[in-house]
Order: C-alpha cells, then structure tokens, then sequence
C-alpha cells in the first residue's frame, strides 16, 4: 500500500510539472540586458547618406548596423503592427511575430538624387538566417530626408539604438535586440 501510495504522488507530481507553466525565458545573468520594447528616437536630421546595411550575432543580442557616410546621430525605431513603404504606405512583408520598424534620419541618395546604397536584394538587406532573435531585414524607402528598415524578429523583445563615430568620417545607427526578456 505504501509503494502504491509513493507512485501515485510521484505521478500526480509529474503530471503538475507538465500542466504549471514555468517561469517566462529570461537572459542569462552575465547578458545584463535592462532594456525595454518601447519606442527610441533622436529628432536630429543628416545629409550624409547611408552607404551600407549589415548584420551580426552575438551571444546575448543580434545586431544590426546602418553605415552613414558621414554624422548622424537622428533615428526612430518602434514595434509595430507592420511596416510600410515610404512615401506609398504598401506593406513591407517580414518573417517574425514582431517588427521594427527602424527609421534613420539620412538618405539614401546624395545631393543629386543618385541612389547611395544599393542592395543586391531588397527583401533580404542582411542575411540573418540562423540568428537567434532577426528573422528578416527589409528595406522599405529613402523619401524626404529619411531611409526606413523594417525588422522582422522571433518575437516582442527588448531592443536599444545609438549611434558611432567612425569608421574613418563616417558613423554607425545600431540596433541591438535582445535573445531573452
């Protein structure tokens, strides 16, 4: 009766672990990520054009970098329900349960209207296949001043922007979003 006794507890145990969810996902202690999901922006504006889009992993963030050839220092990013097109407003398609949208005050052409940054595929700006948070980077227009990045991503997650100096007269928009809350 004992053993009998032992089993059944053992076994309504293990079925409780199965039905209570644990705890949600959060990131390791040595990632120290404090930030959040809410909308960043710098309102300052730059003629210096953007010249590239990249991307990289790392272990507790994925990356994404937007080459200036010049200052910059004004940007807009938010999550949004989609991401549309410059100027025309039609849906930027993104692989991911969430978006960012990612603005950076510069644009994509110089003085004379020549484009600055030519991407081999608009669809697929980075590769990020395999990263644990991008999904998807998509261009989505230069008009007025402006060039806007929609960002597919694995889910809602906590994100920061800023900006580098460098290389050399040029400068950096970075967005990092976090693998975990």
């Amino acid at each position: 009766m004992h053993r009998f006794l032992v089993l059944i507890s053992a076994l309504v145990a293990g079925i409780g672990l199965l039905i209570i969810p644990g705890p949600a996902l959060a990131a390791p202690s040595s990632c120290g990520v404090d930030w959040g999901s809410l909308d960043r922006s710098n309102p300052s504006h730059s003629t210096a054009p953007i010249t590239n889009v990249r991307s990289g992993r790392h272990q507790c963030f994925d990356r994404l970098v937007i080459d200036v050839a010049g200052p910059v220092t004004g940007y807009r990013a938010g999550y949004v329900g989609s991401v549309t097109m410059d100027a025309s407003g039609a849906p930027v398609p993104l692989r991911g349960d969430a978006f960012l949208s990612v603005t950076v005050h510069a644009p994509a052409y110089d003085d004379a209207g020549n484009g600055t940054y030519h991407p081999d595929d608009r669809a697929e700006l980075a590769r990020v296949g395999g990263y644990q948070t991008l999904r998807q980077v998509a261009w989505a227009g230069s008009f007025e001043g402006q060039t806007t990045f929609g960002v597919g991503v694995r889910a809602r997650l906590p994100f920061r922007v800023y900006t580098l100096d460098g290389p050399g007269a040029g400068s950096r928009v970075v967005l990092d979003v976090a693998h975990f809350w």
